[in-house]
């Protein structure tokens, strides 16, 4: 028996065009520690292996410090360490993969055809291949099948399951039941597929270690496997992350935004980045955004705030007034009953808020 780990798409120095540019900075400086909290997880836990299945970097154009601090915490390992290039950080003369001096006891697939590399004291073998261009339209797969030589046959890959398109290394169930391996450690999908079987086969896609927008939301991390006796796999998740990006949604009917947000809160939050989606109904003045994030503020690391609310029908009743406020009302409800998204039917809300204030002469904030 031995364990390993199994970790993919790190994308470090990515922008994070979505915050501020000193949060930005920030967080490109806390992904580069995502290495070392991999490191002290694989000798915590007795790791023998460590795949990485591909994506580690955002792009080619990588900041000397991340690749130096990413080889200096694989070395620190003192485990084997397979990586496997995938579509952002494909292998080629003018790579990180290429240009750095890695430790011994990493070894980078370099080209795409699948290499072998023998484990002896693990009775394993650890096949791979790489991406050498941006896109991958063949199968790295096809036709691959192990001996029936008595070891444990692990891989690692960035490959898309039965992805539409074709563009990134899309393969099949088929291919991978006949593979015949042990274990498939797949990257390229952001979220955690937990453990999958094909035939004789079990593969995982581990995710992404740590989110980076709201399309990659709540605890990340990477898997431990075991490998048994028998050759079973079984797969336990490992948090890595240092931030979350949560979405949450709050009725404000009837209630202060500020009460109705505070109340569905958990207890802490100082770390993470949030979109609060406020629904429900208000009058015509909706929801002060502004004031709102400044109260706030200060109890995230991002926040974002979001007005989803509807005018209640109260406010609507007035249409049948014969005024310059009725027959403002009159033909933004018209509009409304129209509209065929929620997108143009926000913007009309939107156009009877400001319309109502600006004809009762109020500020609208």
């Amino acid at each position: 028996m031995f364990h390993f780990i199994h970790a993919s798409d790190f994308h470090l120095d990515s922008p994070f065009r979505a915050l501020s540019p000193s949060q930005a900075v920030r967080r490109r400086q806390e992904s580069r520690e995502l290495a070392a909290r991999l490191s002290n997880c694989a000798r915590q836990r007795e790791a023998k292996l460590v795949l990485l299945s591909g994506d580690l970097f955002d792009s080619a154009e990588v900041y000397r410090e991340t690749i130096e601090t990413l080889a200096r915490a694989l070395g620190e390992m003192e485990v084997r360490v397979f990586i496997a290039p995938g579509n952002h950080d494909w292998y080629a003369p003018g790579s990180p993969y290429a240009t750095e001096s890695w430790p011994d006891n990493v070894h980078i697939f370099r080209t795409g055809e699948i290499e072998s590399v023998e484990v002896p004291d693990l009775n394993c073998v650890v096949h791979g291949a790489a991406f050498t261009a941006p896109e991958q339209t063949q199968s790295l797969l096809t036709g691959f099948a192990v001996p029936a030589d008595g070891c444990v046959h692990l891989m690692v890959l960035h490959a898309d399951v039965n992805g539409a398109g074709g563009r990134y290394n899309s393969i099949t169930n088929e291919e991978i039941a006949a593979s015949g391996l042990t274990y498939l450690a797949l990257g390229h999908v952001h979220a955690a597929s937990g453990l999958q079987r094909v035939g004789g086969t079990a593969w995982a896609y581990p995710g992404c270690p740590e989110g980076r927008g709201f399309d990659e939301l709540g605890e990340k991390g990477c898997y431990l496997g075991t490998v048994s006796d028998s050759g079973a796999v079984e797969l336990e998740v490992l948090p890595l992350a240092r931030r979350r990006y949560e979405i949450m949604e709050t009725d404000v009917t009837g209630r202060d935004p500020q009460q109705a947000i505070e109340a569905v809160l958990p207890e802490s939050t100082a770390s993470d980045l949030y979109r609060i989606l406020l629904t429900g109904e208000t009058d015509e003045r909706g929801v002060n955004l502004a004031a709102l994030e400044t109260a706030l503020s200060d109890r995230f690391y991002a926040l974002e705030l979001r007005d989803l609310t509807r005018i209640r029908e109260d406010v609507w009743a007035r249409a049948g007034e014969d005024s310059l406020r009725g027959l403002f009302l009159r033909r933004l409800r018209a509009q409304l009953e129209k509209a065929g998204s929620e997108e143009e039917r926000e913007t009309i809300s939107q156009a009877v808020r400001f319309g109502l204030a600006a004809l009762d002469h109020r500020d609208m904030v």
